[in-house]
Formats: C-alpha cells, sequence, structure tokens
C-alpha cells in the first residue's frame, strides 16, 4: 500500500493518471445503493451530485440494469458501424426526438457531451456549406462557458485557463454573458439580457454575417451560478440568429433530460434551437452516451430521397448497443416513471430547505435539481473548496465552485435525504463562514 496525503492507497496507484490531482478525499469508491455510494472502507456517502450531474436515477436502478444485461446476452455489445446499426440505437433517437422541442426530427448518438459540441460545430459547418454559403464557418460563444474538454470544445470555453493546452481553433469568437453584464455594470436581468443579444449581433454584423454559421450558448450555466436569465434573452437571441441565417446551438448537456424541471432546459426558457446538445442523465449514469439533437430545418439537406438522414462525424461506439439500451430503459423510465412532477416538488422542498438552512449567509440559484449556492468570499479564501471538505466529512458529496458549491441530487430522492443534505450544507456553511 502506498500514502498519499495520509490515506492509504494499492502500490498501483501509480499507474492510474487521475483526473484531478489526488487530495484527501479522493476515494476508492466500492459500491452503491439508491443515492449513496460506499468506499472500500465501506463509509457511505449521499451523492448531491448525481456523481456530476448523471446518476438520476440512482446507483441500482433495476430497468436500466436489466436492459444492458439483456442486451449482452443477446451476443450483441457492438455491431459493425460501417455496415448498419440496432433496435436500441433507432428507439433511443426516436424516443429523445419524442421529448424535445417541436422541430426536433433527428438524433445522432454520440459517447459524450464533448463530443456532442464536436458533432454541433462540424454539422454546423456543414449544413452552411450544403446551404450554398461555405463562408460561414466562424462559431460564436459566451466568455465565462463551459463546453467540453476536447479541441473543438475547449475553444468554445470561454476560459484563460484552456490556453494551457495550446492554441485554440481557429474561428471562434467569444461575447459576454448576460449574467457578467449584469454584475459588472449592476443592470437588472431584463437589461443585462438586451446588451448581451445586442453584443452578438454587432459581433455577427463585426465578423461578417457571411461568416459566422452558429451561436453556441448554455440555457443555464454552471460557470455562471446557475443564475436564470431573463428569457427574452432567448427569444432576442433567436430572432438575430434567424435574421443573419446564423445557426442557434443549445449546449444542454447538464441542462437536458429533466434536470430543469423540464424535459430539457429549451423547454425552460421556452426558445427552441438549431441544434441541441445532451448528455451527462441521458443513459442515467450506466453507459458513456450523448446526442445531437437536430432541427428538421438543418436536418432536410442531409435527408435521402427515402426521408434518411446521414450524418458521419464519425465515432467507433456511437450508436453502440449496450449504450443505447441503458439510454432507453432510462428514457422510458424518465417518462412512464413520470419524474417531471417528482422533480418539481423536490426542488421546491429544496428551495425551501436551503433557503432555511443558510439563511442570510448564503443564496440558492434553484432551477430545477441544479442549485448554485452562492458565499461571499471577500478574504479570497477558496470558501467553495472548504464548503465541499465541510460537506465531505459529514458524508454529503457537492462540488466546489469558484462562487461557492453545486448541487444536483438524483429525481429518485427523498425529501428526508433532501432534508439531509440542506442540513450538511448549512452546518457545513456555518463551519466555514462563522
Amino acid at each position: 500500500m502506498a500514502a498519499v496525503e495520509g490515506i492509504q492507497w494499492p502500490a498501483e496507484t501509480r499507474s492510474f493518471c487521475a483526473e484531478l490531482p489526488f487530495t484527501p478525499r479522493t476515494t476508492i469508491f466500492d459500491h452503491g445503493k439508491g443515492i449513496q455510494l460506499f468506499d472500500v472502507q465501506g463509509r457511505g456517502y449521499l451523492d448531491a451530485l448525481s456523481g456530476v450531474f448523471v446518476t438520476c436515477f440512482g446507483y441500482d436502478c433495476e430497468p436500466i440494469i436489466a436492459a444492458a444485461t439483456e442486451q449482452l446476452r443477446r451476443g450483441l455489445p457492438f455491431q459493425p458501424p460501417l455496415h448498419g446499426t440496432n433496435h436500441n440505437a433507432l428507439r433511443l433517437a426516436h424516443a429523445l426526438a419524442e421529448l424535445a422541442p417541436d422541430g426536433i426530427t433527428a438524433v445522432k448518438l454520440l459517447n459524450s457531451g464533448s463530443e456532442a459540441i464536436e458533432a454541433a460545430i462540424r454539422l454546423a459547418r456543414i449544413y452552411h456549406s450544403a446551404t450554398g454559403n461555405p463562408a460561414k464557418q466562424k462559431i460564436i460563444s459566451h466568455y465565462q462557458s463551459y463546453h467540453g474538454a476536447t479541441y473543438g470544445s475547449l475553444a468554445l470555453t470561454g476560459l484563460p485557463g484552456v490556453s494551457v493546452f495550446g492554441a485554440a481553433m481557429p474561428g471562434v469568437v467569444h461575447t459576454p454573458p448576460p449574467e457578467s453584464l449584469a454584475s459588472r455594470w449592476n443592470l437588472t436581468a431584463e437589461e443585462a439580457g438586451d446588451r448581451a443579444a445586442a453584443i452578438i449581433e454587432q459581433t455577427i454584423e463585426g465578423e461578417g454575417p457571411d461568416q459566422v454559421a452558429a451561436l453556441v450558448v448554455e440555457t443555464y450555466s454552471q460557470l455562471r451560478e446557475l443564475a436564470a436569465t431573463d428569457p427574452r434573452y432567448f427569444a432576442r437571441v433567436r430572432e438575430i440568429c434567424d435574421r443573419y441565417g446564423v445557426l442557434l446551438v443549445f449546449d444542454e448537456i447538464v441542462t437536458g433530460f429533466g434536470r430543469t424541471g423540464q424535459n430539457f432546459g429549451a423547454h425552460t426558457v421556452g426558445v427552441t434551437p438549431d441544434l441541441m446538445c445532451a448528455g451527462k442523465g441521458i443513459s442515467g449514469g450506466y453507459a458513456p452516451l450523448s446526442a445531437l439533437l437536430i432541427n428538421e430545418r438543418v436536418a432536410a439537406p442531409f435527408r435521402d430521397d427515402n426521408g434518411y438522414m446521414a450524418f458521419g462525424t464519425t465515432h467507433t461506439f456511437s450508436g453502440n448497443p449496450i449504450a443505447a439500451a441503458a439510454g432507453l430503459a432510462a428514457v422510458t423510465h424518465f417518462v412512464e416513471g413520470g419524474f417531471l412532477p417528482k422533480i418539481q416538488k423536490l426542488s421546491a422542498h429544496l428551495r425551501q430547505g436551503l433557503a432555511d438552512a443558510l439563511k442570510d449567509k448564503a443564496t440558492a440559484n434553484v432551477a430545477g435539481l441544479l442549485c448554485g449556492v452562492i458565499v461571499a468570499d471577500p478574504d479570497g479564501r477558496g470558501v467553495g473548496d472548504l464548503i465541499e471538505a465541510a460537506c465531505w466529512e459529514h458524508g454529503v458529496i457537492v462540488r466546489s465552485m469558484p462562487y461557492g458549491i453545486m448541487l444536483a441530487p438524483p429525481f429518485i430522492t427523498t425529501t428526508t435525504q433532501l432534508d439531509e443534505i440542506c442540513a450538511v450544507v448549512g452546518a457545513a456553511v456555518d463551519e466555514v463562514v462563522g
């Protein structure tokens, strides 16, 4: 066994390249039940983050387990992707199109959120080429956004830290989001939305409308406190994109699949995009899975005479039979289990529970079962890290953010468990800020 900051680890740990540096909270998890995770020492944790917005139905969802197991037993863990597909993939694509806003008619299955964003970039550019506007190649996205960890998605991510990986993909332009304008200039949400939309229009005009392919935005941003943007901003952006022939892309990797209390964040803000990237909870965490949802306007140029669409991104495991089985079971469970009203009731309970627990020491932005807890940090102590650590010590998993912490409880969380989560968060904030 090797010791890492006081933690005993197996010797083979040195062969494992971790996603983040090892800390005392880096854990070897052994198994899960409901919304609880258990480590190799048998200690249990309430997962108030759904892993990372993924495990919507907890860690032992029998319908999804059964579907993936059945697919394995059929002897079709994979099929030649250059020669065909499988029933699970076909049915999942249809089920997702049924869940999506009106106008979404086609679905490209992928493996990760970053891949979905990359596919949206490619499809936007090739769409303009196919419709006689090959110069429309530039992509606009917001500063203070996060869109993934691959080369193209990192370029869209509006954070200076991504430059550590070298020069970004060319052809990407950033504009300020409404939330940063509101904060900097002390604007109302409506004023900030108007200015942010005006800047997008000015940017399209400045870059040249014949040069801009797409605008990529988040309906709620985890980096921007999950604050609700004025809905008129999205309507204004939709109108601007239509006027200049720019495709509107929603990054719904985090906000899709019920997380905001509606099927997708697009439903929550009341605007239908041309392309929508979904991931995270789409399979309930039981297989790597994401999807690019495509408006018929964009799909039409790629349909053959029989009405079938083809668009090669291309990924070996896209539409994998096992991943698609898990995804189809998750979508079916979501719909047939009537989870939207459950999420909405839990959201109201979470909102009130946090208000009671935090009092005047912090505020919470809540959208469905997605929550940002904002805590003042005048001394720059990194209160988010400290609060996350305190919650961990009390057996609750949350995520540290520059403004505080994030919560995203699973859809199967009980009100009793929510009460415990809120109590722990309140106690952790008390410990850190006094």
